[in-house]
Order: structure tokens, then sequence, then C-alpha cells
């Protein structure tokens, strides 16, 4: 039988305590969803009465000594028995896009401070819960003074294999590059801007360091060209090839012995592979120039692919290598792509299937 009492407007501070025990008494025998159901405040109001006044302000002057810190839980570095889901090897779990400014060296010898993306991870092993991504920042901090090369990536890489435990590791950096590049003919100057990712792995005790550059450039079409000559030929018809804004990761492993090969060095051999680079400063002449330069190379994907790769195997600095290149149509509705590697390194017979819509420039 349901008892409804007829409450005052103001109800005092007694009839306020015996509603509080009345719902207590009721939440005793209720289940946590019916009473978040009745309220979601409700679970609040039915702690017990001996629940400790918390302070809700913030205590500025708290220190954490070295007693306290120790005291902290560590679910990350728990045992084996709070691990979730099959007890397995993981290659790789880190951090990414831990952005802060590193020093580069140009082929000139001058140094630069450019904003990075920095990934790192490292294995880890079945038995254990999980790691510690914060050491990974330190470690990185440890070392980001320096004038950065791969050596200061190895000494970032070594400090967070010893501080995480792990047997395999990775590094990624990436940066925007800036390169002082020279119209074709009017002599105006401007900074072409070259996506570059240094790449430090270790696997099973062997490291390989690994530079990926995004080469932008204008392919035109050579079967189009042809096509618009022979309407201008046999018809007196006007007629221009189809051209588009095209891109090519060029992934290079590099050789401990020898030259360096400077960030310079690689996009001079793309230029080398493939002239048509899109412009940074054009007047008409240099508009004219690059249609002109364009004529002289029409490619296809394939031709791409290889033209890159006849320069990558000529160059004793470069080991393993990858070419992805897309050509970004003007004719249809879809791209043109092609997929060269070269040695071990880079050999997979599946690719990120999302890997193609990653290869837009955006200017």
């Amino acid at each position: 039988m349901n008892i409804v009492t007829e409450m005052s407007e103001t109800p005092d501070r007694s009839a306020a305590k015996a509603a509080l025990a009345t719902l207590r008494a009721w939440a005793e025998t209720a289940t946590p969803a019916e009473i978040a159901a009745l309220d979601p405040a409700m679970a609040r109001m039915l702690a017990p009465a001996d629940y400790p006044a918390l302070s809700r302000a913030y205590p500025e002057d708290f220190t954490a000594g070295d007693n306290y810190r120790a005291s902290l839980p560590d679910l990350q570095n728990g045992p084996s028995s709070l691990i979730r889901g099959a007890q397995q090897l993981i290659q790789h779990v880190g951090i990414s896009n831990f952005r802060l400014p590193i020093r580069y060296r140009s082929r000139e010898g001058g140094d630069m401070r450019l904003e990075t993306s920095v990934t790192g991870s490292v294995s880890l092993d079945a038995e254990k819960k999980g790691i510690n991504m914060s050491r990974i920042m330190r470690s990185f901090y440890r070392h980001a003074e320096a004038t950065f090369s791969f050596e200061v990536i190895e000494a970032a890489l070594d400090d967070y294999k010893t501080d995480l435990e792990s047997l395999d590791a990775r590094i990624q950096m990436r940066f925007s590059f800036p390169m002082k590049i020279a119209s074709l003919r009017s002599g105006l100057t401007g900074y072409q801007y070259y996506d570059i990712a240094l790449e430090l792995v270790e696997q099973d005790g062997e490291r390989k360091k690994i530079v990926h550059l995004d080469y932008v450039y204008s392919s035109t079409c050579p079967c189009s060209l042809e096509l618009s000559e022979h309407a201008r030929e046999t018809r007196g018809q006007l007629a221009t090839p189809h051209s588009q804004r095209s891109v090519a990761r060029i992934s290079v492993e590099t050789q401990d012995e020898g030259d360096c090969l400077w960030f310079e060095d690689l996009i001079e051999i793309c230029r080398r592979a493939v002239p048509t680079e899109t412009q940074v400063m054009v007047k008409r002449e240099d508009e004219q120039a690059f249609a002109e330069l364009n004529a002289a190379n029409p490619i296809f994907v394939e031709d791409a692919a290889r033209l890159f790769c006849e320069q990558l195997l000529a160059d004793g600095r470069v080991g393993d290598f990858r070419i992805v290149a897309s050509h970004q149509e003007s004719l249809h509705s879809h791209d043109a792509i092609s997929v060269l590697t070269q040695g071990e390194t880079f050999a997979a017979q599946s690719i990120d299937p999302k890997l193609f819509n990653t290869l837009f420039h955006v200017g």
C-alpha cells in the first residue's frame, strides 16, 4: 500500500532528515539502475552517513614528495592478472603527434628550428599490462635541445627502450622542410615546403634509418598529348592535353657508410627523375616555361615510378626503397597509382587501405 504524506511548502530540518532516512531504507534493496533511474544525483545523496566530507578547493600549496609519489597507484605497471583481452605480444604501443620544436641541419651547414610531430612506440611483452607513455615524451625532451640527427634519435630511442624495458622500438618525426627554389625563367625565388619524416626502427636487435619524402609534381598524360597533337594536325582543332597535380612518396633506407644523404639531396634526386615539380613563384614567362617543361616530360604513373627508381638505384647512399605515386586525374573521377619497392625493408603483400588518401597535397 502506498502512503502519501502531505508536506508543507517549506519542510524543516527534521522532515528532510526523515525523508533521507526513507530514501536510504529504500536504496538498501534497490539496484544501482533503479537508483539512477529515479534521479542521476541520487547516488551521492544515498552515500553512507559517515562518508567523509571532501574538499572542493584546489590545494595550490600541496607538494608531492618522494614517499607520496611512491604511494600513487600505477595500473599500467600492474601484474599480468590485470590484462584485459588476449595475453599477447603487442608489436607497437606508444604516442602519436607529440609536437615540439627540433633543430635540423641543412646541407649548407646552417641550422633551423622546425615544429616536429613525433610518433614513438615500443613493443610490449605478452605478460606486461602496459607502459607509462609519458616516459617517451620525457626521453625526447632530454635530447630536444641538441642539433637533431639520426644519432640523437638513437639516443632518445636508447633512453626509452631502457626506461620501458622493451626489445623493439620505433621513432618517427614528421616536419615541413623549407627550401628556396628559383622560378624557371623570371629569376624569382620562393620557398617550397617538403613533407619529410625521419624514422628509426629497431627490431630483433637490428636498426634501420629511413627517410620519407613527399614530392609534388605535375604529370602530363602522354596519350592525351598525342591525341591533342593529332587533332591539331589532322583537323586544325585546338586541343590541350590533360595534366594534374601528382604526389610521390619516396621512402629510402639510408646507408651508414659513406656520405650523408641530405634532405636536399633526396629532393634533387626526385627533381632529376621528374623535373616537373610544382612551382612557387611564377610570372607569365614562367608559366609558359612550365607548359613547355610538361610537354617535354609527359609521364604515365608507371613512368614516374620507374624514373624515380632509376635515380635511386644510381645513388650509393640509398639502400632499400619504396615509391608510391598518385596521379590525381583531371580526366577521370579516379586516380592513377603505382607502387614500386626495392629490397625487403618495404616489401609487403598488404597495404593500408587509406594509404592513397594520404597522398593528396593541400596547398
